[in-house]
């Protein structure tokens, strides 16, 4: 497959897309390139003075753009469940399952769950299920979840899944980020009517790699990931490629995964990239949606 720039994304004019974190680094870029192909844009963010300063930003660059901001908190399933109600009832035709949190200190979410796990998975898995009749109401809708190549060292801990007996940030996330490929995998098996992929972008300079240093209080942790974004990864612009490659492109397969060509899917333009066999494991996958399924209340149709 060739890769392919932001400006080469098709006419979206009368698509109607949300792209959950849209606040800052690749989320914003995500949709701030859908918002200037013609799509009507919903900004699906946690924070209202960092969402409105995305909305700003969009605005002050694309005058035309066709965008809104909504309140929502993928770590409080009340917060889910209130944006899909009030953003689910038109057609859906992209939905970009974005935000994310990355190797925090231990937290819970409003419900109790770990919060990379309640937050990257559990959440998206939520939002997905209760926009499901909007996105199955569009011509050809599609759903692109963000993963990590961190994925690739998951796995999924069903003796203990929210870390409370065995904490370890790192291992968090990968595992939230398989739940991640495994979710896109079984949604496009599950749901005929939809395209269902996953993305991720290699090694892109967003705040989420000093946020979790930050909180932990390591500032020597933090500065080295500052110094490795500067030097070694590509932009959070970049980093958005996939995710708008997969979202828009017409030659798109449901269940693949796209990330950077480059080596070791660290950087440059988007392709179909490998994944885990893990991330591939059908009987894994089912018994983690069932898992979901009851820990969220979220019954697919």
């Amino acid at each position: 497959m060739g890769g392919r720039r932001a400006p080469d994304i098709p006419d979206l004019t009368g698509r109607r897309a949300v792209v959950t974190g849209a606040n800052s680094g690749i989320g914003l870029h995500t949709a701030l390139a859908l918002a200037r192909a013609g799509a009507s844009v919903v900004l699906a963010c946690r924070s209202a003075e960092r969402g409105g300063a995305a909305l700003a930003r969009i605005r002050a660059t694309a005058p035309d753009a066709d965008v809104a901001l909504a309140s929502l908190d993928l770590a409080d399933l009340s917060s889910v469940r209130a944006f899909a109600n009030e953003h689910g009832g038109d057609p859906l035709d992209i939905l970009i399952n974005n935000a994310g949190v990355m190797a925090l200190p231990r937290r819970t979410t409003a419900d109790g769950f770990e919060m990379q796990f309640g937050t990257n998975h559990l959440g998206h898995f939520a939002l997905t299920g209760l926009l499901l009749p909007a996105l199955l109401a569009a011509p050809a809708p599609r759903v692109v979840t963000v993963t990590s190549l961190l994925a690739w060292a998951g796995r999924i801990h069903f003796d203990d899944l929210q870390g409370t007996r065995r904490y370890r940030r790192w291992r968090a996330y990968n595992q939230s980020k398989l739940a991640n490929l495994l979710f896109a995998k079984e949604l496009d098996r599950r749901v005929s009517g939809l395209t269902s992929t996953a993305a991720h972008p290699g090694y892109a300079a967003t705040n989420l790699q000093t946020t979790g240093p930050r909180m932990a209080g390591s500032r020597i942790n933090e500065r080295l990931m500052t110094a490795a974004n500067r030097v070694v990864a590509q932009s959070d612009a970049a980093g958005a490629l996939p995710s708008l490659y997969a979202a828009t492109a017409p030659n798109v397969h449901g269940g693949a995964c796209y990330g950077p060509r480059g080596p070791f899917q660290q950087r440059g333009l988007p392709t179909r990239v490998r994944t885990s066999p893990t991330a591939s494991d059908p009987d894994l996958a089912r018994r983690l949606w069932d898992v979901s399924t009851t820990l969220t209340g979220v019954a697919y149709p």
